[in-house]
C-alpha cells in the first residue's frame, strides 16, 4: 500500500464508503484557530452534529478571540476544546481567568493541555504536567482532559532524539487520569505512516499507559503546505518521506490526501478492536472546507454534516 496518496481530483458519483474507515471516523474532531474558523460560514455545513472542535492557541492570540471563537462554535451545537498552551500563561490567576472566561461564555467544560511551541514560558508554567498540577480544571468541573502524544517523538522534550523523556511524562499523565475525574486522552502530533503509528500505540499499551490515543493525521494539503508545517512541528521520519516525494517534481502539485494511512490504521482497528486508537484528529492544513469534505467523501454515515442528517 503506497505511503502517501498523491492523485489528481475526478469528478465522479459519490463512492461507497469503506466499512472500516466509516467505522474509524466516527467521531472525529477537527482543529481550527480564530482567523481560520472565522473563514467558515456554517460548521453545520461541514461537520458532522457533535464534533469535538479544537482551537488552537497560537502565541500573542488575545483570550477575548479565544473565548469569542469557542462561543460561536458551541452556538452552532459543537463541543470546544481550546488549547491551553502552558508556556503562554503567565500564572495560576491566568489560567482560572481563561478557565472561567471560556466556561462562563462559551460553555466550554474540555480543555487540551500542552506545552506549546513557545521557547522561553511567559510566566511560571512550562509543561502540561504543571496545568494539571495547578488543580484548576478540576476545581471547575471539567469532564475531559486531552494531553499530548508524539508517534515519533518530540526533539524539544528529548534533544537526543530518544522517547524517554516523552514516555516519562506519559506515565506520569497515567498515574494522573486515575486521581482526576475529568476523562483523560491523548491527542497526537500529525504523522503519514501507518505501520510505526501502530507500533507506538502497541508499545505505550505494553508499557501500561492505556489512555486512549485520538491520533493526529494531516487533512488533504499541497505537498509543500505539509512540508512547511511538518518542518515547523518537528515531525521527524514522516519528513523525510515528504522530503523523498518533494524530489519528485510531477507530484509537487498534486494533492496529499490521508485515504491511506487512514485506510490501514481503520483495518488494524477492525482487526484488533482492542486497539487504543480509538478516534482520528484532523489538523486542517489545506482548510477546513477541504478537510471536511474529504471526510464526507470517505466516511460514509459517520461523517454526514449536522444540517443533512435526519
Amino acid at each position: 500500500m503506497a505511503l502517501l496518496n498523491f492523485r489528481k481530483r475526478e469528478k465522479t458519483g459519490a463512492t461507497p464508503a469503506n466499512g472500516q474507515v466509516e467505522a474509524f471516523l466516527k467521531d472525529y474532531s477537527i482543529e481550527v484557530m480564530p482567523r481560520t474558523a472565522e473563514k467558515v460560514e456554517d460548521f453545520r455545513a461541514l461537520l458532522p452534529a457533535g464534533t469535538r472542535v479544537y482551537i488552537a492557541h497560537i502565541e500573542g492570540t488575545p483570550i477575548e478571540d479565544m473565548v469569542a471563537t469557542a462561543k460561536r462554535i458551541n452556538a452552532e451545537g459543537y463541543p470546544v476544546m481550546p488549547h491551553f498552551p502552558a508556556r503562554i500563561i503567565k500564572d495560576q490567576a491566568t489560567l482560572a481567568d481563561w478557565i472561567a472566561r471560556y466556561q462562563g461564555e462559551a460553555n466550554v467544560d474540555q480543555a487540551l493541555l500542552l506545552a506549546g511551541g513557545v521557547e522561553k514560558p511567559h510566566g511560571d508554567f512550562h509543561s502540561s504536567m504543571q496545568l494539571l498540577e495547578a488543580g484548576e480544571f478540576d476545581k471547575a468541573g471539567f469532564k475531559r482532559l486531552h494531553v499530548a502524544g508524539h508517534p515519533e517523538g518530540n526533539k524539544d522534550i528529548d534533544p537526543d532524539g530518544s522517547m524517554k523523556n516523552v514516555e516519562d511524562a506519559l506515565r506520569w499523565k497515567q498515574k494522573f487520569s486515575e486521581t482526576t475525574d475529568a476523562e483523560m486522552a491523548l491527542a497526537t502530533q500529525f504523522a503519514f505512516d501507518a505501520k510505526p503509528i501502530i507500533k507506538w500505540a502497541d508499545d505505550l499499551a505494553a508499557a501500561g499507559i492505556t489512555l486512549p490515543i485520538h491520533i493526529g493525521i494531516a487533512g488533504p494539503a499541497k505537498l509543500q503546505t505539509l512540508i512547511k508545517f511538518a518542518i515547523a512541528c518537528g515531525v521527524g521520519p514522516s519528513l523525510k518521506v515528504l522530503q523523498k516525494r518533494a524530489m519528485d517534481v510531477t507530484k509537487l502539485l498534486l494533492p496529499y490526501e490521508p485515504t491511506d494511512v487512514i485506510a490501514e490504521l481503520a483495518a488494524h482497528k477492525a482487526a484488533n478492536p482492542d486497539f487504543n486508537i480509538t478516534n482520528v484528529h484532523f489538523f486542517p492544513l489545506g482548510g477546513i472546507k477541504t478537510n471536511a469534505t474529504w471526510a464526507i467523501e470517505n466516511g460514509g454515515a459517520s461523517t454526514v454534516p449536522a444540517n443533512q442528517q435526519g
